[in-house]
């Protein structure tokens, strides 16, 4: 029983993480690319300047319109052409009003701000899109790791593992099944790293995070789930 809810956990977590992409998406209306678009990026009210269309076109997996439509919902919701992490914070929570959504979306916000200077610009936003809505299962799988590898060592400890376990249940609330208990966090940390950890040294790097996802049925259905959303 112990193993299954650890791997319902890992499979909600990927769930979570895809879903609030999605949101995010859904949130700036660019769920669909049928809106009329300018023949280049808006550039003239904002404060930082994107990359040039052609350069993040060649980075990511979006052609040049759907670019022009994510840049437009990016900038009506982010005028000053970037967002930092208290606004991500308000914009995240509106997508789980039953439960505490700040410190996953901490760890998140973390995650997409890619140059680690405290705000996620426009490029930031769509290279994690990319990765996560079209990119292949490896780099989807990388920067979920990275996500859970919080100080950045290139492993994830036990106490990482606690942190984003506990992170998930805040922001479930009152929906969290089976209700939480005392041990029950620690129970999935210990299910995680029973799976996870291949050698029993104490951390899981990220060979052996891949290998162990790739081996999980479930965790590579939802990789699948909202592949070209947009």
């Amino acid at each position: 029983m112990e193993k299954a809810e650890g791997d319902g956990l890992q499979t909600l977590a990927i769930v979570l993480l895809l879903c609030g992409a999605l949101k995010l998406l859904h949130t700036l209306g660019l769920i669909s690319t049928e809106d009329k678009v300018d023949d280049d990026l808006e550039l003239s009210v904002v404060c930082h300047r994107p990359e040039g269309l052609e350069k993040l076109e060649a980075q990511t997996n979006f052609s040049k319109k759907e670019l022009q439509v994510l840049y437009r919902g990016f900038k009506n919701e982010c005028p000053s052409g970037v967002v930092n992490e208290e606004m991500f914070k308000q914009i995240y929570s509106q997508f789980f009003p039953h439960g505490d959504a700040s410190t996953y979306a901490h760890y998140l916000f973390n995650a997409f701000d890619s140059s680690h200077n405290g705000s996620i610009k426009f490029e930031d936003f769509v290279r994690a899109l990319s990765i996560l809505l079209r990119g292949t299962t490896t780099e989807k799988l990388q920067w979920t790791f990275n996500l859970y590898d919080i100080n950045r060592d290139g492993y994830i400890n036990k106490e990482e593992m606690t942190d984003i376990v506990k992170a998930i249940y805040d922001m479930m609330g009152r929906f969290t099944y089976p209700a939480l208990k005392t041990d029950t966090t620690k129970q999935h940390v210990d299910a995680f790293f029973q799976k996870m950890d291949k050698n029993r040294d104490g951390v899981v790097t990220l060979d052996e995070f891949i290998l162990s996802c790739q081996e999980d049925e479930n965790i590579m259905r939802s990789l699948q789930l909202f592949e070209n959303v947009i």
